[in-house]
């Protein structure tokens, strides 16, 4: 049992069987557990895994302001009407409160109004980096298990936090609306870093082409840069054996550059102009990860990143657990005022029962007992 969990906080196979069967509402069921923590959580996250590695996901963000829902609205229309299905989860700002998302399961897919095969989710950002938390990569998994195809997340849109989105999406894009000004300096580089599309939206709006061509001759100059070229370049690339891939602008061996240049496309979301073009580049950007092996690298990266997101959460957890055991932070802290001991001491002591079990672990694996 994951966590600490007793026997009677296991999953309910009732739950996860009606799920897996395309009921939505044990999918709802099974996300506000997982938002909520609820006892059993774990369990369940860890049986749907193995359903799970079909869906593709796509990161939605940028500032406040730029359009975000309502292209996020006509992108899950126009996969419908190429008939595959779609989960959406949009991040909101949590609650100083309650924690829970500031306007919980808003009614913003207006295209989508009726249509089962549209499971739209917001979900708390609990003031996490980027406003992704553990909680969305699992309702994600709980998603893809489900069987939808495309799995869209929509973020808070916090300028360089949103960083995070790129650990959970296999393509991020980032919208940025119009100006008329040098706004787009105000862009902070780890925006663009993440960027696999770059959107200007409300391209009907004054500003949009001067955008356009700011934003491409930002994406020229980051090309030019080596330091940019781990996202997007050949270099962070894997071949089925594991390797790395060639050297930044080598072939793929169908004569197609093993870099990818972000593109700069103009959408109109309120009336649709520019949206297939823009699901099109989706597509292609997917096909390029599968080709060149990205799509597996980033898929390791990304399992690497939640067992040490997993393993702090817990190790925290046990610390804290330890820490109540001794009577409570405040006599460590009137220990540490009075000078009698410093902080590091303390947490040696407070970590000291975990890490015997660690190296006694280690002392009987060598041992081979």
């Amino acid at each position: 049992m994951s966590g600490g969990e007793s026997a009677s906080e296991t999953a309910d196979p009732d739950l996860i069987e009606e799920l897996l069967d395309g009921k939505h509402r044990a999918l709802a069921r099974v996300i506000s557990k997982i938002e909520n923590r609820s006892p059993g959580y774990r369990e369940l996250v860890s049986q749907l895994h193995t359903h799970t590695g079909s869906a593709e996901v796509i990161g939605i963000t940028g500032s406040p302001g730029s359009g975000k829902s309502t292209l996020v609205d006509k992108m899950a229309a126009r996969y419908r009407e190429r008939g595959l299905t779609v989960g959406v989860i949009a991040i909101d700002p949590s609650s100083p409160f309650t924690g829970g998302a500031v306007l919980g399961d808003r009614i913003r897919m207006a295209s989508n109004v009726g249509d089962m095969e549209v499971f739209f989710r917001s979900m708390s950002a609990r003031g996490t980096l980027g406003g992704l938390s553990t909680a969305t990569t699992d309702a994600v998994k709980a998603f893809d298990a489900f069987g939808k195809d495309r799995i869209i997340i929509e973020t808070v849109g916090a300028g360089q936090n949103e960083v995070d989105i790129v650990s959970t999406a296999d393509t991020v894009a980032v919208l940025v609306p119009p100006s008329s000004g040098d706004d787009v300096q105000m862009l902070k580089a780890g925006i663009l870093e993440i960027a696999d599309v770059l959107v200007v939206n409300k391209a009907d709006m004054d500003g949009a082409d001067r955008m356009v061509m700011e934003l491409r001759e930002m994406v020229r100059m980051r090309d030019d840069s080596p330091s940019f070229a781990g996202h997007h370049g050949a270099e962070a690339s894997y071949d089925g054996d594991g390797e790395s891939g060639g050297d930044r602008g080598d072939d793929g061996g169908e004569g197609e550059p093993d870099t990818w240049e972000p593109p700069v496309l103009e959408t109109v979301a309120k009336s649709g102009e520019g949206i297939d073009e823009f699901l099109d580049t989706l597509a292609d950007h997917r096909e390029w990860l599968e080709r060149t092996g990205r799509l597996e690298g980033k898929t390791r990266t990304r399992y690497a990143e939640e067992i040490r997101t997993l393993l702090r959460e817990d190790t925290s957890r046990l610390a804290s657990r330890e820490i109540e055991a001794q009577g409570g932070l405040d006599a460590y802290v009137d220990a540490v005022m009075d000078r009698e001991t410093d902080p590091y001491t303390v947490a040696d002591e407070v970590l000291e029962p975990l890490r015997k079990c660690v190296e006694e672990r280690g002392r009987t694996g060598e041992d081979g007992s």
